[in-house]
């Protein structure tokens, strides 16, 4: 990912964040967790401002749509690419809707979505 290798992970369940999280920190990267999105939102308005989003879709108090609404309306945070983690069914035209940098089903491969992170990287380095 470049110089920002901060992510932010955005995931109600608390065993899928654990590994998700211990996968990613073994990889490299810095990983800052959240619960549902309002959780997210709060982290973002925090002095660390991750180069990418991994968003549940499902969760409690603040789902997906709705952080991925919100987030798109903040002209500080739309930038910021996000990568949809998700079991839902659809998630292709889900994925086009939100206008996501990309979307991997649940369970989730990590090596590709480690492959993803680092070409999403290496593409922003390329265009910056």
């Amino acid at each position: 990912m470049g110089p920002n290798k901060h992510i932010l992970l955005v995931e109600d369940n608390a065993s899928v964040r654990g590994v998700t999280k211990m996968w990613l920190e073994a990889a490299g990267f810095r990983v800052a967790c959240a619960a549902n999105g309002r959780e997210a939102l709060d982290l973002l308005r925090g002095p660390v401002r991750p180069g990418l989003i991994l968003l549940d879709l499902s969760m409690p108090v603040m789902d997906g749509w709705e952080f991925r609404a919100r987030q798109r309306q903040s002209p500080s945070l739309a930038s910021i690419p996000v990568f949809l983690l998700s079991g839902e069914g659809h998630l292709p035209e889900i994925a086009a809707s939100l206008g996501v940098a990309g979307y991997f089903p649940k369970p989730v491969e990590v090596a590709s979505l480690l492959r993803a992170i680092r070409t999403l990287g290496e593409a922003r380095l390329a265009a910056g």
